[in-house]
Parts: structure tokens; C-alpha cells; sequence
């Protein structure tokens, strides 16, 4: 019988030819229930492992999800539209003070996925972007629509960036105050629905409102971004409560999305259980942005170890923490 060579797990393995990804778990011993599984840094849908078959030099990857209480949380990985980033923190290009203050820190923050603007552009010959700042080899670029007012707007947006060559993965944003930066929920409803319809991965920014969270989800979106606090503001995780309901009922991933003003903030939503969070502000506005990126890269990784370790109650009264057995009399 003839093999095929692959890797699992980054240790190599020789398997038959023509076997299945769920073949290959059952060889293994794997509880098909309790994993996810990546083919050469791709999700593979848990539906068609029967069918896929696996390639000579194939790199898989078998992760299992960790929940709050015990366990590693080496393997553990954000899934958005079925790919996998193992960094949680997502971050923005706006208000660096240079091309390379933004590249730098886009490294130190050890983010994957990365948010651009859409803007007419600068036809003086060979005027510098912000994609300049960002390498396209490990990084996913998330273009966003900030700056639309309208359903209409933000769904042309999306449309130019599809143009553009960019992944199907897009922030959606219709802002509906200018004062407040509000998102208008209603018209970011309608957008999430055509874009769905039309094939892009849709990460809508929206209010703390588990109602219209859960909307967004039946929708399609492929994840749910609710503010912490106004854009820009750095108030940090003002309702927690909502967030705690939003996540409660939700089947795709919770980011919260703006209004994080330091580490804490990050380290607090992830606490909460949000399963990442994103920022511009909070770093770029910082007066030494490179290690507050450095900082909030932390934060999150500790937020979410200290979410999947599992806090102790809290209580009124005190507890001894050390053994009341053996007391001098």
C-alpha cells in the first residue's frame, strides 16, 4: 500500500494514501467531537472531513477549544469565517505618526489581523500607504468602512475592496451620529444582509445590544464586534452585563471593539470571555505607542489565560487561605 508523508501537530507522519481527515483522527484516537482541525493553515470544515483527503506534505493541525476551567491554552485559536489566527488582539492603521511608527507597532502588538480604511488615493507618483506598513505574507488585512453614514455606502465600500484584490473579510461600520460615533443599527442590519448574501465574511461593529447582536448573527455575520465604550474615547468596558448576555446567547465569536483605553481594559474584556478584542486609539494615541502595543499584546494573551483558568467566586467574607489543621493552642 502506497503513503503519503504529511506533518500533525509538527511532527511527521506517514499515513495511506487516499485517507480521509476523519480517517486519520480515528487512527489516531482523536475524539472526533472535541477538535478542530487546520490543513496547511486553512480550517477544514468538520462536515467534510470524510471527503478530504489527505495530500503528500500536508501540515495539519489538530487544536482542541478550551472553555473556562481547565486546560492549555497553547492550541487555542480564534476562528473567524474558518481561519484560524492565534493571536486575539486585532488592531488598526489610523493616527501613527509615520509609516514606520505604524509597521513597528503592528509587529509589537503580535496581532494577525489587521484593519485598513478605504480612502481615494494619493496620485502623487509613488506616495507611500499604510499598506506599505503592513506585510501581507502574515498578515490579514480587515478593510473597514469607517466613515459610512449610510446602508448603501458601506456596502460600495466593501464592494471596492473586493476590487481592490482584498479577502472577503470586511469590518462593517455605519456610523449614525457624528457626535457620538454611534453605529445605526438598523442600517448596519441591512448592510450585514446584502454583503452576506453576496459572499463576504462580515464583521459588523454594532452597540452593546444583545438583541440586535443576536440579529446580526442570524444574518450570517461571521462574528459580532460590540463597542466597550464611544470610539475613540478610552472609557474602557462600560457594560459589562450586556456583553456577559451578548456572549451568553452567541454562536460566533464576541470582539469587542472600541472604546479600550489601556491594558486593563483588554485584560477585562477578555476576563469576560469576549473572544478577542480590537483597537487603533488605545495604541496609536498612546505617548509611547510601540510598548503600549507591547502591553495590550500582553493583556489579552493574560485576559484570556486568566478566562480559561476559571476565577474564584467572589465572596462578602473572607476565607483562610492557609490550613486551619495543626493550630498551637
Amino acid at each position: 500500500m502506497s503513503e503519503v508523508r504529511i506533518t500533525v501537530n509538527g511532527k511527521p507522519r506517514s499515513v495511506s494514501t487516499g485517507l480521509s481527515i476523519a480517517s486519520l483522527l480515528q487512527e489516531m484516537g482523536v475524539d472526533l467531537g472535541h477538535v478542530a482541525v487546520e490543513r496547511n493553515e486553512e480550517v477544514v470544515p468538520r462536515k467534510t472531513w470524510p471527503e478530504s483527503t489527505i495530500c503528500d506534505g500536508d501540515r495539519i493541525e489538530v487544536v482542541a477549544f478550551m472553555g473556562g476551567g481547565s486546560g492549555s491554552v497553547s492550541a487555542d485559536v480564534l476562528v473567524i469565517g474558518g481561519k484560524a489566527f492565534r493571536s486575539r488582539l486585532l488592531v488598526g492603521t489610523g493616527k501613527y505618526r509615520s509609516i514606520e511608527e505604524t509597521r513597528k507597532a503592528i509587529e509589537a502588538s503580535g496581532a494577525e489581523i489587521v484593519t485598513v480604511a478605504l480612502r481615494r488615493v494619493d496620485l502623487a507618483p509613488g506616495a507611500a500607504t499604510v499598506l506599505d506598513a503592513i506585510d501581507r505574507r502574515t498578515h490579514t488585512l480587515l478593510p473597514n468602512t469607517a466613515g459610512c453614514y449610510t446602508a448603501e455606502e458601506a456596502i460600495r465600500t466593501c464592494r471596492l475592496a473586493r476590487e481592490l484584490g482584498m479577502a472577503d473579510m470586511v469590518k462593517l461600520e455605519v456610523i449614525g451620529d457624528q457626535q457620538t460615533l454611534f453605529p445605526d443599527g438598523t442600517a448596519t442590519l441591512e448592510a450585514a444582509k446584502v454583503l452576506v448574501k453576496e459572499g463576504f465574511v462580515v464583521l459588523p461593529y454594532c452597540l452593546d445590544d444583545p438583541i440586535l447582536a443576536k440579529k446580526l448573527e442570524e444574518a450570517g455575520c461571521a462574528a459580532v464586534m460590540p463597542l466597550a465604550a464611544p470610539i475613540g474615547s478610552g472609557l474602557g468596558i462600560r457594560n459589562p452585563y450586556n456583553l456577559r448576555i451578548i456572549m451568553e446567547n452567541a454562536k460566533v465569536p464576541i470582539i469587542v471593539d472600541a472604546g479600550v483605553g489601556t491594558a486593563s481594559d483588554a485584560a477585562v474584556a477578555m476576563e469576560l470571555g469576549c473572544d478577542g478584542v480590537l483597537m487603533n486609539t488605545a495604541i496609536a494615541g498612546a505617548q509611547q505607542p510601540l510598548l503600549m502595543a507591547e502591553a495590550m499584546r500582553d493583556a489579552v494573551i493574560a485576559g484570556r489565560k486568566a478566562f480559561c483558568a476559571g476565577r474564584i467566586p467572589r465572596k462578602l467574607y473572607a476565607t483562610a487561605s492557609s490550613p486551619l489543621a495543626g493550630l498551637i493552642e
